[in-house]
Protein backbone atom coordinates (compact mmCIF):
# COMPACT_ATOMS: atom_id res chain seq x y z
CA UNK A 1 0.00 0.00 0.00
CA UNK A 2 1.27 3.29 -0.99
CA UNK A 3 1.63 6.38 1.31
CA UNK A 4 -0.58 8.77 0.52
CA UNK A 5 1.03 11.95 -0.85
CA UNK A 6 -1.59 14.36 0.00
CA UNK A 7 -1.63 13.53 3.22
CA UNK A 8 1.96 13.50 3.53
CA UNK A 9 2.68 17.05 1.82
CA UNK A 10 0.30 18.67 4.07
CA UNK A 11 1.74 17.57 6.88
CA UNK A 12 5.18 18.92 5.86
CA UNK A 13 4.00 22.03 4.72
CA UNK A 14 1.68 22.08 8.63
CA UNK A 15 4.91 21.20 10.09
CA UNK A 16 6.90 24.28 8.02
CA UNK A 17 4.79 26.90 9.37
CA UNK A 18 4.43 25.22 12.99
CA UNK A 19 8.06 25.72 12.85
CA UNK A 20 8.56 29.41 10.91
CA UNK A 21 5.76 30.01 13.86
CA UNK A 22 7.88 28.83 16.66
CA UNK A 23 11.15 30.80 14.86
CA UNK A 24 9.30 33.98 14.86
CA UNK A 25 7.98 33.67 18.60
CA UNK A 26 11.82 33.10 19.98
CA UNK A 27 13.09 35.85 18.06
CA UNK A 28 10.49 38.04 19.09
CA UNK A 29 11.03 36.92 22.57
CA UNK A 30 15.17 37.18 22.51
CA UNK A 31 14.51 40.73 21.50
CA UNK A 32 12.79 41.60 23.89
CA UNK A 33 14.66 40.35 26.89
CA UNK A 34 18.23 41.49 25.51
CA UNK A 35 16.61 44.77 24.99
CA UNK A 36 14.48 44.50 28.37
CA UNK A 37 11.98 47.44 27.29
CA UNK A 38 9.45 45.95 29.16
CA UNK A 39 8.14 47.38 32.75
CA UNK A 40 9.93 46.06 35.78
CA UNK A 41 6.22 45.64 37.42
CA UNK A 42 4.65 44.22 34.76
CA UNK A 43 7.12 41.37 34.04
CA UNK A 44 7.44 40.72 37.87
CA UNK A 45 3.29 40.38 37.57
CA UNK A 46 3.40 38.52 34.16
CA UNK A 47 6.65 36.63 33.59
CA UNK A 48 6.06 35.95 30.03
CA UNK A 49 9.26 36.80 28.28
CA UNK A 50 11.23 33.35 29.79
CA UNK A 51 7.91 31.90 29.07
CA UNK A 52 7.30 32.78 24.87
CA UNK A 53 11.04 31.56 24.72
CA UNK A 54 10.66 28.40 25.81
CA UNK A 55 7.43 27.83 23.89
CA UNK A 56 9.02 29.08 20.70
CA UNK A 57 12.00 26.77 21.03
CA UNK A 58 9.63 24.02 21.75
CA UNK A 59 7.51 25.13 18.77
CA UNK A 60 10.30 24.62 16.48
CA UNK A 61 11.76 21.37 17.63
CA UNK A 62 8.02 19.79 16.79
CA UNK A 63 7.67 21.66 13.60
CA UNK A 64 11.40 19.65 12.60
CA UNK A 65 10.54 16.53 14.17
CA UNK A 66 7.51 16.84 12.21
CA UNK A 67 8.51 18.10 9.02
CA UNK A 68 11.49 15.59 8.45
CA UNK A 69 9.45 12.73 10.02
CA UNK A 70 7.08 13.48 6.89
CA UNK A 71 9.53 13.89 3.91
CA UNK A 72 11.67 10.98 5.13
CA UNK A 73 8.60 9.05 5.84
CA UNK A 74 10.22 7.90 9.38
CA UNK A 75 7.98 6.55 11.34
CA UNK A 76 9.91 7.16 15.07
CA UNK A 77 10.06 10.57 14.47
CA UNK A 78 6.14 10.85 13.10
CA UNK A 79 5.55 8.82 16.52
CA UNK A 80 7.72 11.41 18.42
CA UNK A 81 6.12 14.03 17.27
CA UNK A 82 2.71 12.41 17.82
CA UNK A 83 3.36 11.84 21.37
CA UNK A 84 4.54 15.44 21.80
CA UNK A 85 1.49 16.91 20.37
CA UNK A 86 -0.53 14.57 22.44
CA UNK A 87 1.29 15.91 25.60
CA UNK A 88 1.10 19.42 24.91
CA UNK A 89 -2.40 19.36 23.77
CA UNK A 90 -3.47 17.26 27.57
CA UNK A 91 -1.13 19.98 28.95
CA UNK A 92 -3.44 22.56 27.55
CA UNK A 93 -6.85 21.32 28.47
CA UNK A 94 -5.49 20.83 32.12
CA UNK A 95 -4.12 24.34 32.27
CA UNK A 96 -7.53 26.03 30.80
CA UNK A 97 -9.08 23.88 33.68
CA UNK A 98 -7.08 24.65 36.29
CA UNK A 99 -7.42 28.34 34.85
CA UNK A 100 -11.05 28.28 35.55
CA UNK A 101 -11.33 26.62 38.33
CA UNK A 102 -8.44 28.07 40.55
CA UNK A 103 -8.85 31.69 39.11
CA UNK A 104 -8.71 33.29 43.00
CA UNK A 105 -5.24 31.54 43.30
CA UNK A 106 -3.76 33.22 40.29
CA UNK A 107 -4.71 36.50 41.39
CA UNK A 108 -3.47 35.55 45.05
CA UNK A 109 0.00 34.49 43.51
CA UNK A 110 0.11 37.77 41.44
CA UNK A 111 -0.19 40.09 44.24
CA UNK A 112 2.30 37.79 46.26
CA UNK A 113 4.74 38.77 43.70
CA UNK A 114 4.19 42.35 43.35
CA UNK A 115 3.82 42.44 46.95
CA UNK A 116 8.04 41.47 47.33
CA UNK A 117 8.61 44.91 45.64
CA UNK A 118 7.21 46.67 49.24
CA UNK A 119 8.41 48.85 50.59
CA UNK A 120 8.65 50.69 47.73
CA UNK A 121 11.06 53.47 49.42
CA UNK A 122 13.28 50.77 49.31
CA UNK A 123 13.26 49.62 45.77
CA UNK A 124 15.93 50.61 43.19
CA UNK A 125 15.27 53.83 40.80
CA UNK A 126 14.34 52.21 37.99
CA UNK A 127 11.05 49.78 39.63
CA UNK A 128 10.30 52.96 41.16
CA UNK A 129 9.79 54.58 37.97
CA UNK A 130 8.27 52.03 36.52
CA UNK A 131 5.91 51.96 38.60
CA UNK A 132 5.11 55.67 38.50
CA UNK A 133 4.44 55.25 34.80
CA UNK A 134 2.26 52.19 35.49
CA UNK A 135 0.32 54.88 37.66
CA UNK A 136 -0.35 57.14 35.41
CA UNK A 137 -1.48 55.10 32.05
CA UNK A 138 -3.61 52.36 34.51
CA UNK A 139 -5.28 55.20 37.18
CA UNK A 140 -4.03 53.44 40.28
CA UNK A 141 -1.82 54.04 43.55
CA UNK A 142 0.93 51.87 44.67
CA UNK A 143 0.89 47.77 44.33
CA UNK A 144 -0.96 45.79 46.98
CA UNK A 145 -2.34 47.96 49.40
CA UNK A 146 -2.83 51.04 47.78
CA UNK A 147 -1.10 54.87 48.42
CA UNK A 148 0.36 53.95 51.99
CA UNK A 149 3.17 52.18 50.15
CA UNK A 150 4.60 55.41 49.27
CA UNK A 151 6.37 57.49 51.80
CA UNK A 152 6.06 60.07 50.02
CA UNK A 153 2.95 60.23 47.21
CA UNK A 154 4.13 61.16 43.62
CA UNK A 155 2.30 63.16 41.26
CA UNK A 156 1.25 59.95 39.13
CA UNK A 157 -0.90 58.97 42.62
CA UNK A 158 -3.08 62.29 42.20
CA UNK A 159 -6.32 62.63 40.35
CA UNK A 160 -8.88 64.72 39.89
CA UNK A 161 -11.62 64.63 42.74
CA UNK A 162 -14.29 64.60 41.00
CA UNK A 163 -13.68 60.85 39.52
CA UNK A 164 -15.34 57.78 40.84
CA UNK A 165 -11.60 56.20 41.28
CA UNK A 166 -10.28 58.96 43.23
CA UNK A 167 -10.28 59.95 46.48
CA UNK A 168 -11.14 63.01 48.52
CA UNK A 169 -7.74 63.51 48.83
CA UNK A 170 -7.07 63.78 45.23
CA UNK A 171 -5.50 60.05 44.65
CA UNK A 172 -6.37 56.84 43.09
CA UNK A 173 -7.63 54.75 45.60
CA UNK A 174 -7.33 51.58 43.66
CA UNK A 175 -3.90 49.34 43.99
CA UNK A 176 -2.19 48.74 40.73
CA UNK A 177 -2.19 45.08 41.40
CA UNK A 178 -6.26 45.40 41.19
CA UNK A 179 -5.98 46.90 37.83
CA UNK A 180 -3.18 44.59 36.41
CA UNK A 181 -5.58 41.56 37.61
CA UNK A 182 -8.18 43.07 35.80
CA UNK A 183 -6.51 43.44 32.78
CA UNK A 184 -5.65 39.62 32.78
CA UNK A 185 -9.27 39.28 33.35
CA UNK A 186 -10.49 41.61 30.25
CA UNK A 187 -7.64 39.65 28.62
CA UNK A 188 -8.49 35.80 29.35
CA UNK A 189 -11.23 35.47 26.51
CA UNK A 190 -8.68 36.39 23.75
CA UNK A 191 -6.28 33.87 25.17
CA UNK A 192 -8.99 31.07 25.65
CA UNK A 193 -9.54 32.06 22.20
CA UNK A 194 -5.91 31.61 20.78
CA UNK A 195 -5.30 28.06 23.18
CA UNK A 196 -8.72 26.94 21.51
CA UNK A 197 -7.16 27.38 18.03
CA UNK A 198 -4.10 25.85 18.70
CA UNK A 199 -5.69 23.26 19.99
CA UNK A 200 -7.85 22.58 17.45
CA UNK A 201 -3.99 22.71 15.20
CA UNK A 202 -3.05 19.88 17.71
CA UNK A 203 -5.68 17.79 16.84
CA UNK A 204 -5.40 17.79 13.12
CA UNK A 205 -1.67 17.28 13.35
CA UNK A 206 -2.10 14.20 15.36
CA UNK A 207 -4.78 13.02 12.78
CA UNK A 208 -2.26 13.12 9.84
CA UNK A 209 0.80 12.03 11.68
CA UNK A 210 -0.96 9.12 12.58
CA UNK A 211 -2.52 7.75 9.22
CA UNK A 212 1.11 8.80 7.81
CA UNK A 213 2.17 6.57 10.75
CA UNK A 214 -0.12 3.90 9.45
CA UNK A 215 0.46 4.08 6.07
CA UNK A 216 4.08 3.67 6.48
CA UNK A 217 4.05 0.84 8.75
CA UNK A 218 1.22 -1.18 6.14
CA UNK A 219 3.54 0.28 3.11
CA UNK A 220 7.02 -1.20 5.07
CA UNK A 221 4.60 -4.29 5.88
CA UNK A 222 4.09 -5.03 2.25
CA UNK A 223 7.83 -4.29 0.87
CA UNK A 224 8.99 -7.25 3.36
CA UNK A 225 6.21 -9.55 2.37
Amino acid sequence: MAVNKCVKFFLFFFNLLFWLSGCVILGVSIYLKVHKDGNVITNEAIPGLDLMIAIGVIIMLLGFLGCWGAIRENRCMLLMFFISLLVIFVLLLALGILGAVEGKKVKDWVKERLDKLTPLSSQPANVREDLEKLQAELKCCGLVTGSSEWTLIPDSCRCNGTLPECSASGVYTTPCSTRIISLMETNMEVVLGIAFAIAILLIFGMVFSMILYCQIGRKDGVTTA
